[in-house]
């Protein structure tokens, strides 16, 4: 392999733990410099990896020795923040969701193709053997062909763990916003692009009270939905039904199964990049554990990064590509338009299903 990929980091909030131990172990990826709005959160992650630079923001963006910079603020800056960094020369890997619309996306992703740089976009579990597994049962036929599919996230909400919580309770977060595309992408790997979609939406309650950290007890406002079920037709036909909430305690529900003529596939938590695929063949009386069979068997959070060297020679689309993102994207916001207009609504792009990833010990 040749050099490593050199990697700026913009944010350096609660998630950069877990790409920090990524790429610790990553010999193709070295992280030269962080920058965060607050030098103090900077400071003290670059004071935890040896020989990383806590720069300002125009700094990191301005350093000719930064490749690629992972971009890690919120949801509401995630535009903004990227198309900064494609303005200073340099690609750009995003945390979910792309974009707080299809609109800014769309707009970050031209820009890209004008500066010839490369747009990637979390979630990169789908790289993983969990969801990869389940997509070999599927091209391997061992459900016959595939007829509908069911997605399930339930949880009571993020306040009671995340100590700022406010950005999962403002327009382009909610439920669908944070957790769907860890489903819809992985529908997408799965099954293939959407093209129609009819939703559903609420909002039970107008406050949420935060439940850790210094803000123990501060009330916050909740202004956008917090219970989305969708109805999404695949390109194919297959038919896939969404439920994302933070209005409800737990489920019995699979996280995932897709359901063929011949057999249904009990599919892992598309938000771990591991986990079990179970097969129900037709005739069979119980359900059995298939073995791994495809992904990356030591992903983890930033491993969409690393794709984009591992998928070709040089630095090339990650599987975790752009394009791939807006689809999912837009597939979310169509749900919501469909959910307040009380319509079906057409997806307007369409995306080719991302390449398989081979098993891979690495």
């Amino acid at each position: 392999m040749g050099q490593p990929l050199n990697v700026g980091i913009i944010g350096c909030g609660k998630i950069i733990a877990q790409y920090l131990e990524t790429f610790a172990r990553l010999d193709d990826v070295r992280l030269v410099a962080v920058a965060d709005l607050d030098e103090s959160r900077a400071r003290e992650v670059a004071d935890s990896v040896p020989g990383t630079l806590a720069l300002s923001v125009d700094g990191l963006l301005a350093a000719e020795d930064i490749d690629v910079v992972v971009n890690l603020t919120v949801p509401a800056a995630h535009a903004a923040v990227s198309l900064r960094i494609i303005a200073a020369g340099k690609s750009v890997y995003v945390e979910k969701p792309l974009a707080a619309t299809t609109a800014e996306a769309r707009e970050v992703l031209d820009a890209a193709t004008s500066a010839r740089k490369i747009v990637g976009c979390a979630p990169d579990t789908v790289l993983g053997t969990g969801i990869q597994t389940a997509r070999r049962a599927i091209d391997d036929g061992l459900i016959g062909a595939p007829v509908s599919a069911t997605a399930t996230m339930v949880t009571p909400g993020h306040e009671r763990w995340h100590p700022n919580p406010d950005f999962y309770y403002l327009p382009g977060g909610g439920p669908l916003l944070d957790m769907g595309p860890y489903y819809v992408t992985a529908l997408v790997t799965l099954l293939g692009p959407i093209a129609r979609v009819m939703g559903a939406a609420s909002a039970t309650r107008s406050t949420r009270t935060i439940q850790s950290g210094p803000r123990e007890g501060e009330v916050i406002p909740v202004s956008t939905p917090t219970h989305v079920t969708g109805i999404l037709v695949h390109e194919s036909g297959v038919i896939s039904t969404l439920v994302t909430s933070f209005d409800a305690t737990a489920t019995t529900a699979a996280n995932i199964e897709v359901h063929g003529q011949t057999g249904t596939l009990g599919v892992p938590d598309p938000n771990h990049f591991s986990g079990d695929v179970r097969l129900w063949a037709l005739g069979d009386d119980q359900w059995r554990t298939l073995p791994v069979s495809a992904g990356y068997s030591q992903a983890a959070r930033g491993y969409g990064i690393t794709d984009m060297l591992r998928s070709g020679d040089g630095l090339v689309e990650s599987r975790a590509s752009g394009e791939l993102a807006f689809h999912v994207l837009d597939v979310m916001e169509s749900l919501l338009r469909s959910a307040e207009a009380f319509e079906s609504v057409v997806i307007g792009s369409t995306v080719q299903r991302p390449e398989a990833v081979p098993l891979s010990g690495d």
